[in-house]
């Protein structure tokens, strides 16, 4: 009669994500020899001893730290952000239809001008990049939890001018 086996379970250390696994950093359960053949050998993961769990909780607490100071960052930056209406001006076809587009990546630039805060273009939420003159509402993503709406105006080079040329106007006329 054969006998099967159960193979142990081995307590280890991701070291990075694992599909069906667990992610970088966690502690898993995994098979013994899944773990000597294939997770160590390649170093995926470190078995879970006292001192790699000692350092492992060293990097979770530095983790957790970094992750609080972007978050105050980021909502700082949403602060900064609350009510911003950019414009954007493009170039147009006939009617309201863009030469081209207006993407997230215009959106950060508008951004970085306006306020001088650096975003980058993945966390700008447009579903499609804008075709059309108008005004959007478009969502930025500055952390996990943390989004704020931006209103993006999309106008004519020449509007941008009769609007300059309005706003200087009167002061020109009250140096007089």
């Amino acid at each position: 009669m054969i006998e099967i086996r159960e193979e142990a379970a081995l307590k280890v250390i991701l070291s990075r994500d694992i599909p069906k696994v667990g992610k970088d950093g966690e502690i898993v359960n995994v098979a013994d020899g899944y773990a000597r053949n294939y997770l160590f050998p390649r170093q995926y993961a470190v078995p879970a001893t006292g001192g790699a769990l000692r350092a492992w909780e060293a990097r979770r607490r530095q983790e957790q730290q970094r992750e609080a100071r972007r978050a105050l960052e980021a909502q700082a930056e949403a602060e900064k952000l609350a009510n911003l209406t950019l414009t954007i001006t493009a170039r147009v076809g006939g009617g309201t239809k863009l030469f081209g587009s207006v993407t997230a990546q215009d959106v950060a630039d508008a951004i970085a001008r306006e306020r001088g805060i650096t975003v980058d273009r993945r966390r700008v939420s447009l579903a499609d990049p804008i075709k059309n003159l108008g005004t959007y509402t478009v969502p930025v993503r500055l952390h996990t939890d943390i989004v704020v709406p931006i209103t993006v105006e999309v106008i004519t080079e020449e509007e941008l001018r009769r609007r300059t040329t309005a706003a200087e106007a009167p002061a020109d006329t009250a140096q007089e």
